[in-house]
């Protein structure tokens, strides 16, 4: 059974920001702007593997145990442009309000010589509506950075959703799941190499 959150949003703010977004593409073509989504998830040493082969009269094993939890936080352009904020523990405005903060660091030089600003598409999450966060809009407008927020229960309109598909379904191998530090290494080492050895094609 497949959850959903059709249901729940309004279909006219749906459509109507599926045009936005062809519209902001639009500029992006045409070098005007740049376009980040995010998001953030999070990752255990519970395996997230939905089905797999195994030989006849064989049993494949996934060894699980309670682990801490690891948060990442990511940007991600679709041309596979990235940036990722790691986080143990709690994710909570102070922890997106970092994420940003270093987002922000790496794009100022970058909008300094260029002044193609960058706008970061993301939910109506409690933490990235909060008085603190919102707050800090100046300050990364300074650096060339503009956030446009999605309708509510829009996650299909968001695509870094599917690279955190990617990495726990396809791309983590199954010995990443032996303890928290595996798992830990196992996903850093796929974040380094998003955009080069895995890499998403979208439509």
């Amino acid at each position: 059974m497949c959850k959903s959150l059709k249901d729940k949003r309004n279909p006219m703010d749906f459509e109507r920001e599926k045009e936005i977004q062809a519209f902001l593409h639009q500029q992006v073509a045409t070098g005007k702007l740049l376009i980040y989504y995010f998001d953030g998830s999070g990752f255990t040493t519970t395996p997230c593997v939905p089905y797999g082969w195994q030989k006849r009269g064989e049993t494949r094993r996934l060894p699980t145990a309670h682990s801490k939890r690891l948060n990442v936080l990511g940007f991600m352009s679709l041309d596979n442009d990235s940036f990722f904020h790691a986080v143990e523990g709690r994710v909570d405005s102070p922890a997106a309000i970092a994420a940003f903060d270093a987002f922000a660091a790496r794009y100022a030089e970058a909008f300094a010589q260029t002044k193609i600003p960058c706008l970061v598409i993301l939910d109506n999450a409690p933490i990235h509506t909060s008085k603190a966060f919102l707050d800090k809009r100046d300050d990364w407008m300074l650096a060339g950075i503009c956030l446009h927020f999605l309708p509510t229960y829009s996650p299909e309109l968001n695509p870094i959703e599917i690279l955190w598909r990617k990495i726990k379904y396809e791309w983590l191998p199954l010995d990443a799941y032996k303890s928290y530090q595996d798992m830990k290494e196992q996903v850093l080492a796929v974040l380094a190499e998003f955009g080069k050895k895995y890499t998403i094609t979208f439509g």
